[in-house]
């Protein structure tokens, strides 16, 4: 035996050697070394589950601040705007007083002032109330030092403001008064208004239901789904003796998804998406051609009926002259009616807002070269005189005033790189409205009345205070519903409010 060997064995005793099987030792260490790197693996989980649970928490905190915020800056972007209506509303109602200021300059020119489209300025007449930017537009108009007012500007906020004259379209809902002359006359005004050789393309191909419509189809569309009756009218002005043809047919009846016409009036302008024919191509050729310029447009369902030929713009005064003239130059050949479009507009441009006729005569006299201000203009550019079917019929169709407006109010509020814009859009009846002041001295006098009468007096004793239901011999009660709801419908110098929309 190896000397050494034998040292060991008897120092330490002989090694124990089981065949194929490693001691406890062994197994502990090797059993050890397996588990090696598990509690790391286990941190590592941890903390994967940690983060990402706190990065849902933190997505969702961030969500719902940013929808505060948002709701926030849309509530105060919807009171900027509805500051923006208010405000429109005053100036429109202040009118008839600027009016009278200019009566002495028009006097002397022998006629009479005619209406200041002065709501054709309302988003730089208003800066004054705006944010600073406004109110720097406004400082430009005079030089005005507003440091010395009060209560003016926006802080955090803006808005912006457009005034569109609904009397210078044309009214779609003149059928829905019933009888013939308001058929007749928007029959009249539609056919000129998609008159034209240029205009064939639009009419030659099927349209967004697969069937084809000509002029006369989507004209006699507009008439029956406004008016009351149920007769099919006959969109044909050259032949008034065949207006009225058999019942109206089942067209929208027999559609994939069916439904009846209305026979009432249009609530708005998105109603005309379901009538025959109102494809894209004839809705941004005829209806809206730009929807971020309303002004443009050249129908309405708001107007009185009459167009006001100062405040409409060229296209529909266009529509208007070949509807009572169709055998006009500039309804027949495109040249004359673009030369007819660009007369008009240059005029605009020149008297500044200033309106160019005084009263439906003087436009109808301007056009058929009778004399006055603007007969000379059209025929130095060689403008034939307009042949007018009846010069009567075409002066009621016309007017230099207007009482119905929609304004356009845009709040904007902004946050380092979030915008918010809300947009309402309001349409105001300023018809029987009274002159501003006359509620607040009505009011004044009802009070003095009361006072001198005493504390004595019985309803209906004072003059403007409330007077006794006829029948009953009692006053109307104040919280009754149908008495609140008559007062809000009573006219006020501001006009009021016939339709409303969040947009």
């Amino acid at each position: 035996m190896n000397p050494l060997l034998a040292l060991l064995t008897r120092r330490f005793g002989a090694p124990r050697v089981q065949s194929g099987v490693l001691g406890p030792r062994a197994r502990r260490l090797r059993a050890r070394r397996q588990r090696r790197g598990v509690a790391l693996i286990l941190v590592l989980s941890s903390l994967t589950i940690l983060t990402v649970m706190l990065s849902e928490v933190q997505d969702e905190n961030a969500a719902e601040f940013a929808s505060a915020l948002q709701a926030r800056d849309s509530v105060t972007a919807e009171y900027a705007a509805r500051s923006a209506i208010n405000l429109s509303r005053l100036l429109i109602a202040a009118e008839p007083t600027i009016r009278k200021t200019l009566a002495p300059l028009f006097l002397m020119m022998k006629s009479a002032p005619p209406q200041i489209p002065v709501w054709e300025f309302t988003d730089r007449v208003m800066g004054a109330f705006n944010d600073t930017e406004g109110a720097a537009a406004f400082q430009a108009l005079g030089n005005f030092d507003l440091t010395k007012g009060k209560n003016l500007g926006l802080t955090g906020a803006a808005f912006e403001v457009k005034v569109v004259d609904e009397d210078s379209k044309i009214n779609l809902n003149e059928p829905a008064r019933g009888g013939a002359f308001g058929q007749s006359r928007l029959a009249s005004e539609l056919i000129g208004l998609m008159g034209g050789a240029q205009n064939n393309p639009l009419f030659e191909g099927r349209d967004a239901d697969g069937q084809f419509s000509d002029r006369q189809a989507i004209c006699s569309s507009v008439i029956d789904w406004a008016d009351p009756d149920a007769e099919t009218y006959v969109c044909d002005p050259n032949n008034p003796t065949a207006q009225s043809a058999a019942a109206e047919d089942s067209f929208y009846e027999r559609l994939k998804q069916p439904f009846s016409r209305k026979n009432a009036a249009f609530d708005s302008l998105d109603e005309l998406h379901k009538l025959r024919g109102f494809g894209d191509d004839f809705w941004s050729t005829f209806i809206e051609p730009d929807p971020d310029r309303p002004e443009k447009r050249t129908v309405t369902v708001w107007g009185q009926g009459t167009i006001n030929v100062n405040t409409a713009n060229p296209q529909t005064l266009l529509a208007f002259i070949c509807s009572t003239a169709p055998q006009a130059r500039a309804c027949v050949d495109p040249v004359e009616a673009q030369k007819f479009l660009m007369m008009v507009t240059m005029l605009r441009g020149a008297m500044a807002g200033v309106p160019l006729f005084s009263s439906p005569q003087m436009f109808i006299n301007a056009l058929t070269g009778k004399g006055g201000p603007f007969g000379p203009i059209f025929q130095a550019i060689g403008m034939e005189p307009v042949p007018f079917l009846s010069q009567d019929q075409a002066s009621k169709m016309i007017s230099v005033e207007s009482k119905l407006f929609s304004i356009y109010a845009t709040g904007v509020v902004k946050a380092g790189k979030r915008e918010t814009r809300v947009r309402v859009h309001a349409v105001i009846d300023f018809r029987n409205a009274p002159p501003p002041g006359a509620a607040t001295t009505l009011a004044q006098m009802a009070q003095a009345n009361a006072a001198m009468a005493g504390p004595n007096a019985t309803p209906g004793s004072v003059s403007g205070a409330a007077k006794p239901i006829p029948g009953s011999g009692t006053a109307p009660d104040p919280n009754d519903p149908n008495t609140q709801l008559a007062a809000l419908l009573k006219p006020t110098p501001g006009g009021t409010v016939i339709h409303y929309k969040v947009e």
